[in-house]
């Protein structure tokens, strides 16, 4: 078995062993601990020894060998737990699945987003600290003190493990979603950094979406959600040069994009759409599929896109759903329309020096013919990324359009960071 099969093995069962453990003795944060060093004791044993038969078990077995050692060092417990562990016998780990119930405790209401992601990444993707710290290039210790706070934060709470009823587990569930969708954002967009992406990122939220709706197939949310993940990683061999430099969506080879993940995406998108209720994350999935739908960038029908945004807007309104819209009301109406709309998000604090919006400015400016102001704007977008790639691009942009005459119009070119994906946060939305 090849190390990325190991890692595959691993992440998948170690929300398993995890629910099991938690099911059986009730305390999250010493139990998570304890899946963690079975974890890596695996994957030190297991490539020398090979994995055993019944590798849940052996999870399970050094698991809650972990756990009686933490709760017999603990002194003020110590005869209470000394008597219950020396009868302990590892128990077959049951076939049901606990990772939407582990979702739904890392997504804890009393966890800020930052800690409920990283909790997630954890507990549930089998991530160790420093994979999670080195994908949000942060220290590995400042990662470590945010996840033991989060941990100790539920359990201050007094979380009980077990889904919540009515419309708290409705409420629940957006969260979970809304964090699933930030890490597959910040693995389709790093952040920051010098690569465009974190394909591992992106995969194991991919794989978390799976999960949940595997349990709940009936949730056009959830269904459109995964819909629109497939769709949008489809795209990514198409979206980097081999240098890694940005490719935009209306020059990216298309015969690069995964179609049995663009197949899969599609009949997702149906099948979310086919419910008597829409929400925004199906509304992306239909935006991923008609840009999806076309074999070219000339044959990509905008004013569908500008009416599905139109409609996002309104359910879920959000200053990127605005941002994205411009780009299909110029692509429509032309990049004076686009202009106008732009205008309306001077006054958001939270958009005014963002670089998506600068960098679409500078787009219809460039468009409009303005090249001057297109060039200023190209370059306060560089300096505003946190992304070398993007930075590279803009700057590049910028560049080009330095050489052009004033007021010559150019071609339709989609700008860095504009997308279908954008209504849940203004924190990431390039689909590029």
């Amino acid at each position: 078995m090849t190390a990325p099969d190991f890692e595959d093995l691993l992440r998948a069962l170690t929300p398993q062993v995890l629910g099991a453990l938690v099911r059986r003795h009730g305390q999250f944060e010493g139990c998570e601990d304890a899946v963690q060093e079975a974890v890596l004791a695996a994957t030190v044993q297991w490539p020398a020894e090979g994995v055993p038969d019944n590798p849940r078990g052996w999870l399970m077995t050094v698991a809650s060998r972990r756990l009686i050692d933490q709760m017999r060092s603990d002194h003020a417990r110590r005869e209470r737990e000394s008597a219950a562990a020396s009868e302990v016998v590892p128990e077959e780990v049951p076939d049901t699945d606990d990772t939407l119930v582990l979702l739904f405790l890392c997504c804890h209401p009393t966890l800020t987003a930052a800690s409920q992601t990283a909790l997630t990444l954890r507990a549930v993707g089998g991530l160790t600290t420093a994979e999670i710290a080195r994908a949000f290039l942060v220290p590995e210790a400042t990662m470590a003190a945010r996840i033991s706070r989060a941990k100790q934060r539920i359990k201050a709470a007094g979380s009980s493990f077990g889904l919540p009823a009515g419309v708290e587990r409705e409420e629940r569930l957006r969260v979970v979603l809304h964090v699933l969708y930030l890490i597959f954002n910040e693995g389709y967009t790093a952040s920051s950094g010098s690569t465009l992406h974190r394909a591992d990122l992106a995969r194991e939220a991919i794989r978390l979406v799976r999960a949940v709706h595997a349990q709940l197939p009936e949730d056009g949310e959830v269904t459109g959600l995964l819909a629109l993940m497939l769709l949008t990683h489809a795209r990514r061999e198409a979206r980097t040069t081999a240098a890694g430099d940005l490719v935009p969506l209306d020059e990216q080879d298309r015969t690069r994009w995964d179609r049995e993940l663009i197949g899969e995406g599609l009949d997702l998108v149906k099948a979310s759409l086919a419910g008597p209720a829409l929400g925004p994350y199906q509304l992306q999935a239909a935006i991923a599929a008609t840009h999806a739908d076309a074999a070219t960038a000339e044959e990509t029908n905008w004013p569908q896109v500008h009416a599905l945004y139109l409609i996002l807007e309104r359910i879920a309104p959000n200053p990127m759903v605005t941002l994205n819209r411009a780009i299909a009301l110029a692509e429509t109406e032309g990049p004076a329309a686009g202009l106008a709309l732009l205008s309306t998000l001077d006054g958001d604090a939270r958009m005014a020096v963002h670089h998506r919006l600068l960098s679409v400015r500078a787009h219809l400016l460039e468009r409009s013919g303005d090249t001057a102001g297109a060039y200023e704007h190209y370059r306060r977008a560089a300096k505003a990324t946190a992304s070398l790639a993007e930075r590279r691009y803009l700057e590049s942009r910028a560049g080009r359009v330095r050489t052009q005459p004033a007021g010559v119009c150019t071609q339709a070119l989609s700008p860095a960071g504009t997308s279908p994906q954008a209504a849940a946060s203004a924190a990431r939305t390039d689909r590029r």
